[in-house]
């Protein structure tokens, strides 16, 4: 049995979501449903995390375990042929038996792309257009406050008893002429966590709330402080980092 590691792009617009759901047009329903095919019998994948309707994927992981003699490397073009348009497996590889896309990932960046400038119909589903000007310089303030390791209760959608302590390692906003990109580095986030920083950093911009209020926010811990949770279109899960020695294939003794 061979743990085989992949990286997959697609497009989240016509998406119910990542996770499979009954009756329902999901990414890992259209991928195990290729692998079906592929290893004549059901396969199940694990992701290095859910993400939700109408969100996008530059860099997703997942894995799934194998009995065919087939290479690792080849079930890239042999989903590729199966898949839909909007989804591309990037890479496939085989790993060591013991990783796991998501318990194993050190290192997840996200990206939020929002536009300034004038509505086109042609870029929707895949940027969030502000009617309002933002004062991109208090934002990058703001954005500052939640740089290290926090308790982001007040930047979670999630109420179940989980632990919401999470690293930041970057923070940072790009802005091109009125395209910004918001660039988060960490050690995982939580379920809209992104949506809702970008949220509460567009309030700070139209001058609702101040850049130090964010200190304030994270120590309360109580999800009214913060903003609105941020349209979906705009966020890309952009790459998720490993460490090296899970991704070895163990030698195989000779006896």
């Amino acid at each position: 049995m061979k743990r085989i590691k992949c990286t997959v792009s697609y497009d989240g617009t016509l998406f119910n979501g990542y996770q499979r759901q009954p009756g329902q047009r999901t990414v890992q329903g259209e991928i195990e449903s290729a692998l079906n095919k592929i290893c004549k019998q059901s396969v199940t994948i694990h992701s290095s995390g859910r993400t939700d309707a109408g969100v996008h994927a530059y860099g997703q992981v997942f894995h799934f375990d194998s009995d065919l003699s087939m290479d690792g490397g080849r079930y890239a073009k042999a989903l590729n042929s199966i898949l839909p348009e909007d989804i591309y497996v990037l890479d496939s590889q085989e790993v060591h038996p013991d990783f796991h896309s998501r318990y194993h990932g050190k290192v997840k960046e996200y990206r939020y792309k929002m536009s300034l400038n004038e509505y086109n119909p042609l870029n929707r589903h895949y940027v969030y257009y502000h009617r309002r000007p933002l004062d991109v310089e208090r934002m990058r303030e703001a954005m500052g406050y939640l740089l290290g390791t926090h308790d982001f209760t007040s930047f979670c959608g999630n109420l179940d008893e989980v632990n919401k302590e999470r690293t930041i390692y970057k923070a940072e906003l790009l802005d091109d002429e009125g395209e910004l990109t918001f660039i988060f580095v960490g050690n995982g986030f939580l379920r809209y966590m992104i949506r809702i920083m970008v949220g509460t950093m567009i309030q700070v911009g139209e001058g609702r709330k101040l850049p130090n209020d964010i200190k304030h926010i994270l120590s309360m811990k109580d999800r009214r402080l913060a903003g609105h949770t941020a349209k979906p279109q705009g966020l890309y899960l952009h790459r998720v980092e490993y460490p090296e020695e899970v991704l070895v294939v163990p030698s195989k003794k000779i006896e």
